[in-house]
């Protein structure tokens, strides 16, 4: 048998506001999982070129992973970039540092691929809705993947075929909004009002694309929806096992949406429960949430920590 059946396996994830590390044994066990803030596509909306600082910070980072791998024996792992690196003309410089310094060959994922990696991790232990609802429509889950640069909304069935898996990416997430309209610290009402304007107009466009869904619930994933649970669960410190399937109401949403718009970034970040790095674009994220919410009509959204990194180690195992 090949000994690197026998090992531990990594995914690395290199998206444009964090960088993160998941490392499972064979058997699925985790062993390490790490998240960390490059903003790897900071100014990449308007520049579209990464800055020579941002790719040493998140080269930093995955030499720091790597000594990580070699702890733990990893014998097989997939590093994968998305939105910031897809947008920017020198993305090539990032991917060939990467592989430098990991010893792995970096996988530039389309938006397609990204958004059908996340729905296989956040539904791997989920139960599917259950309801009088006509076949082929009962069962069927939303995702949005709220990302720095994009988010992803997926339609698929829990366990199902990969084939009926339908994935959508909507080129806006929470550095790029931030970066394009919030200019003003606290954020202005007419500039977050544009945001949702903008926003809304692509989650109704995708409504059009995507399949007929029950009605129900939305799968949140990324950090915008962890730091959203962390704060409405009152929590003081990340804490992954009070915050997987954390269910936030619409309502929930749109208020903290509010209140944290109207608060400068000193004072969101004082708030017990932010996560360091998170303050400057929280809002929006949370602007894409709410949208996506009142778009596709979901009175809930399922908080998962399970997401794209679980999705990759699935395919390696």
């Amino acid at each position: 048998m090949n000994d690197d059946l026998l090992g531990p396996v990594a995914a690395l994830d290199c998206g444009t506001n964090s960088t993160r590390l998941l490392i499972v044994d064979r058997g699925g066990r985790e062993l390490h999982r790490e998240m960390r803030v490059t903003r790897l596509g900071e100014g990449v909306d308007a520049s579209h070129r990464l800055s020579t600082e941002a790719i040493s910070r998140t080269v930093s980072v995955l030499a720091d992973y790597q000594k990580v791998m070699q702890h733990h024996g990893v014998l097989r792992a997939r590093l994968v970039a998305t939105s910031a690196v897809r947008d920017a003309d020198n993305g090539n410089l990032f991917l060939e540092a990467a592989e430098d310094v990991t010893g792995v060959k970096p996988e530039l994922l389309p938006g397609e691929q990204e958004g059908r990696l996340s729905f296989a991790g956040a539904t791997a232990d989920l139960r599917p809705l259950h309801s009088e609802i006509p076949k082929g429509v009962a069962g069927r889950e939303l995702v949005v993947d709220i990302g720095g640069g994009s988010t992803e909304l997926v339609v698929g069935t829990p366990g199902g075929a990969v084939d009926d898996v339908t994935a959508i990416s909507l080129d806006v997430g929470c550095v790029r909004l931030t970066e394009r309209l919030f200019s003003e610290d606290p954020i202005a009402p007419a500039a977050l009002r544009a945001a949702r304007k903008e926003v809304d107009g692509l989650v109704a466009q995708a409504r059009d694309l995507l399949p007929t869904l029950p009605p129900g619930r939305v799968i949140g994933l990324a950090g915008t929806v962890s730091t959203l649970a962390s704060l409405a669960a009152g929590l003081e410190r990340y804490d992954r096992e009070r915050i997987h399937h954390y269910l936030l109401t619409r309502d929930e949403v749109e208020m903290w949406t509010a209140l944290l718009a109207g608060e400068d970034i000193a004072t969101r970040a004082a708030r017990p429960g932010m996560v360091p790095g998170r303050a400057d674009v929280i809002v929006g994220g949370l602007v894409v949430l709410a949208a996506v919410m009142e778009g596709f009509e979901r009175r809930e959204c399922l908080v998962s920590e399970s997401d794209i990194l679980d999705g990759i180690v699935a395919s390696l195992l």
